[in-house]
C-alpha cells in the first residue's frame, strides 16, 4: 500500500465517524466534562499503550493549554504515577489499578473518560464499574461496538473500526476536538 492509499483509506474512516450518532454523543460528553471541570471536579482519563499516551496528551491538553490562555483544569491521565503503579500492581494486580486511583481521586459529579480499542480492557472496566460507584459519569473511547466496557458507560464515542491504529487516527480526532470544545467553552 503506498503513503496516498493509507492516507485515503485513513481519511475515509475518520469521515465515517461522523455521523449524528457519534456528533449527539461528543455533544454529550462535552457538556458533561465543562459541566465537571467547570465545578473543579476531576476528569480522569485512563488507557493502556497507545491509550495510555492518549490519556496523557489529553491530560496535557487540558490542564497546560490546547489553544487558548486559561486556567488549568482538573484532569489526571490515570497510571502515570510509576510509584503507585507498579506498588498497587505488585502488591494486588494490575486490573484493579484504575480503579484504586478513581477512588483515590474520583469524586461525585465528576468524569472518567476510559480509552480502550477494543472496549475489553479489564482495568478500564474496572476504572468505570468504580467511577459509577462514585456517582461519576462514564464516557468509553472505543473501538466499533464499545466491547465489554458498553454497558459500563453513560456515553460511548466509539471508532467505526475493528482494526487498532485505525481505531486510534479516530480516537486522535476526536479527542483533539473535544478538547478544543471544552477549552473554548471554559476559556471564556
Amino acid at each position: 500500500m503506498s503513503l496516498n492509499q493509507y492516507l485515503d483509506e485513513s481519511a475515509a474512516l475518520i469521515r465515517q465517524a461522523a455521523t449524528p450518532e457519534t456528533a449527539a454523543a461528543m455533544d454529550a460528553a462535552i457538556d458533561r466534562i465543562v459541566t465537571a471541570l467547570g465545578a473543579d471536579l476531576p476528569l480522569l482519563v485512563c488507557g493502556n499503550g497507545g491509550s495510555a499516551a492518549d490519556a496523557m496528551h489529553i491530560a496535557g491538553e487540558l490542564v497546560g493549554r490546547f489553544l487558548k490562555e486559561r486556567r488549568a483544569l482538573n484532569c489526571i491521565a490515570l497510571g502515570t504515577d510509576a510509584a503507585v503503579a507498579t506498588a498497587w500492581s505488585n502488591d494486588y494486580d494490575y486490573a484493579s489499578l484504575f480503579a484504586r486511583q478513581v477512588e483515590a481521586y474520583g469524586r461525585a459529579g465528576g468524569v472518567l473518560l476510559g480509552i480502550s480499542t477494543s472496549g475489553n480492557s479489564a482495568n478500564v472496566i474496572r476504572a468505570a464499574e468504580a467511577a459509577r460507584a462514585k456517582g461519576m459519569t462514564v464516557i468509553g473511547l472505543t473501538g466499533r461496538g464499545g466491547g465489554r466496557l458498553k454497558p459500563h458507560c453513560d456515553i460511548l464515542l466509539e471508532a467505526p473500526s475493528n482494526f487498532t491504529p485505525q481505531i486510534q487516527q479516530v480516537h486522535a480526532c476526536l479527542y483533539h476536538y473535544l478538547c478544543d470544545k471544552v477549552e473554548a467553552r471554559l476559556a471564556g
